[in-house]
């Protein structure tokens, strides 16, 4: 059975949201450990409206932090959804896997970062190591992952040869 658009969908919103929450949890344990603030890299995302005072904003605000995450959980359904259209044009019908979650987490990272006009870079990155920044796109792709296998139906080969 080819899956359907709404399929595509509902796995790019189910997929994004765990990527989200996993990689903003990464976002502020980075950050603590890093800066000492665990807000400072998801403020920093809010760049793109608020530069540089965002750069700099360290404690939690409606006007920072909100707009961060709201920026970030955008990007991250984004790129579930290249995951999803990847994954369903490529090879219809397969299940989820962390290569491919990973390619999509590495396509994110060059497109934020080579590709993408400096103000709307994530920003993050000028809070972040390199190292941290690398730790935050893992758990985009292992969001993304988890996130697929989830939203496979139970009785589908996709989630019942979900590879790891």
């Amino acid at each position: 059975m080819k899956p359907s658009w709404n399929d595509a969908l509902r796995e790019a919103l189910v997929s994004g949201t765990t990527a989200s929450l996993l990689s903003t949890a990464a976002l502020a344990a980075f950050g603590h450990r890093e800066t000492g603030r665990p807000l400072a890299p998801i403020n920093a995302v809010s760049h793109w409206v608020y530069e540089p005072e965002a750069l700099h904003a360290d404690d939690a605000s409606m006007r920072h932090t909100a707009l961060g995450l709201v920026t970030h959980h955008a990007a991250s359904v984004l790129w579930a959804a290249v995951y999803a259209a990847g994954r369903q044009t490529v090879r219809p019908g397969s299940p989820p896997s962390l290569t491919g979650a990973a390619l999509t987490a590495a396509l994110a990272a060059f497109v934020d970062f080579k590709l993408t006009p400096k103000r709307f870079t994530p920003g993050f990155e000028h809070r972040l190591s390199t190292p941290a920044l690398v730790g935050v796109y893992g758990a985009l792709a292992v969001g993304l992952l988890i996130g697929a296998t989830a939203v496979a139906k139970p009785d589908s080969p996709t989630r019942a040869a979900a590879r790891w």
